[in-house]
């Protein structure tokens, strides 16, 4: 199968994306984790406000098939919930990299970077 994975992000090791501009981090899950959950029902992500740590649970999304841990890459105050995805989970499905979960003002940017995958170890990593 082949899975879409946008140059311009970085990816964790439980299949987040994640786009750094300036000190704000937008996050999402990736192609790959999508299409392994199946019809995504329902996203709880983490709250305003709330402050979440690198790789650490901070949410759940919810499929057809099984719920799953969302995890934080990156360390730092939530600032926003797409309410879009909120409303609609299944928009995840459609493009998993345009319908984000949720951002992050980050704390120590350098931090994440030697964590996370660029995109050609990601591919790499799921295998193709």
């Amino acid at each position: 199968m082949d899975y879409i994975i946008p140059e311009d992000f970085l990816y964790s090791e439980k299949h987040e994306w994640v786009k750094i501009e300036d000190k704000i981090a937008t996050v999402g899950i990736t192609d790959f984790a999508q299409k392994e959950l199946g019809d995504i029902v329902y996203v709880e992500p983490p709250q305003i406000n709330q402050k979440v740590e690198f790789m650490k649970i901070c949410g759940t999304i919810e499929s057809v098939k099984s719920v799953s841990d969302l995890y934080s890459p990156v360390e730092g105050l939530v600032i926003n919930v797409n309410q879009e995805v909120l409303n609609n989970p299944e928009k995840i499905n459609e493009d998993p990299y345009k319908y984000w979960i949720f951002q992050v003002e980050l704390k120590n940017l350098e931090k994440y970077k030697q964590n996370l995958m660029f995109h050609e170890k990601y591919k790499e990593f799921i295998g193709k």
